[in-house]
């Protein structure tokens, strides 16, 4: 019923989630190479290692099959970097990055998909780029639907919000309703019965079930530290130089536990060190490992990021920091679904 292509896929978090709710998605586009062994592997559609910026509308609508009664899709999250907050007070305007979503609307315009969809930082709606993006959408005549999203309210066990944008050229659309507004998933609920492993070691079944190496000072403060806690329950003899200062003091989610009974923090592309975050075991003295991330972050407990004699912390954080949630979107292709059987029911009236 609707057919699909992936701009700025990754490692296929989005394709992931939308595959489950039905859509079709042919292919991926992504500049990251080592992204293709877990986009195709995972999701049975074709990576292209390309620069969107390269791609015209005859390669893009070749993956359109030419059939009546389905719907086109193109879909992408473009890099969120320039418009990240942790950019706040740096000048972003030359950011490689930042006229990315202008190639998005251009491919938009020339190919004219009945559907569209876009996923990014909240603070993305505060840049000129997007209010032309949008204002691009709605002059030709598609009617869009964009607001910020509480993940944890779809079932997502993390505290993740994300802008996402639906547009259609059928008519109104909107994100299904919560699907968990009051019922949070939790961390112990997701990663609490995988086997119990040690700073630097890895589960001999599963290659990403990995905990990176702590060092001696490190094993210490995470022993010293409690659940739910910080480096301000350390001994003053473990707390690092930079924390005493008065400036360093504002940053206390970083070397802290996880909450076994609440959902976890916004998994990052290091989320597997446990000085970069909230991203300590909540009982185990490590910090989380590359599966429970992943987990964390809704992808299927067998997903492959990288051939197993391949993977690395800092490739694989980085898929999973990148990554569309799945859970999200999976909740981005129901809406869609949802979208398009509403409008074949009227048209059939």
């Amino acid at each position: 019923m609707i057919d699909a292509v992936d701009l700025f896929c990754g490692a296929g978090g989005l394709t992931a989630g939308m595959r489950r709710a039905g859509v079709r998605v042919h292919a991926g586009y992504d500049i990251e190479a080592q992204c293709r062994h877990a986009y195709e592997v995972n999701n049975g559609a074709a990576f292209v290692a390309q620069d969107v910026k390269t791609l015209t509308r005859d390669e893009l609508e070749a993956w359109y099959p030419a059939v009546g009664g389905r719907y086109r899709l193109l879909a992408g999250c473009a890099p969120c970097q320039p418009f990240s907050t942790y950019n706040q007070g740096r000048d972003t305007s030359t950011d490689s990055k930042w006229p990315l979503l202008y190639h998005f609307a251009r491919l938009i315009e020339e190919v004219q998909p009945e559907l569209v969809t876009m996923e990014n930082v909240p603070d993305v709606t505060k840049h000129g780029v997007y209010d032309d993006f949008v204002t691009n959408l709605e002059n030709q005549g598609y009617q869009v639907w964009a607001k910020r999203v509480a993940c944890v309210e779809y079932g997502l066990p993390q505290h993740r919000r994300r802008h996402v944008l639906l547009a259609s050229k059928l008519g109104p659309i909107e994100l299904i309703k919560p699907t968990h507004p009051d019922t949070p998933i939790t961390v112990q609920e997701m990663i609490g019965d995988l086997p119990r492993i040690a700073a630097g070691t890895c589960d001999p079944d599963d290659p990403m079930h990995r905990a990176a190496t702590l060092t001696p000072v490190n094993l210490q403060r995470i022993l010293s530290s409690r659940e739910g806690g910080t480096w301000r329950d350390w001994p003053p003899h473990l707390v690092a130089e930079c924390h005493r200062k008065a400036s360093g003091k504002t940053y206390p989610s970083v070397y802290g536990r996880l909450r076994r009974n609440e959902p976890s923090p916004t998994m990052t592309t290091l989320c597997y060190g446990f000085g970069n975050g909230r991203f300590g075991h909540y009982e185990q003295a490590r910090a989380l490992s590359l599966r429970e991330a992943a987990i964390l972050q809704s992808f299927p407990r067998d997903y492959e990021f990288m051939p197993s004699d391949q993977i690395t912390f800092k490739a694989v954080g980085r898929m999973i920091g990148n990554a569309v949630p799945v859970r999200l979107g999976e909740v981005i292709g129901q809406s869609l679904m949802r979208h398009v059987r509403k409008h074949r029911r009227d048209q059939n009236r």
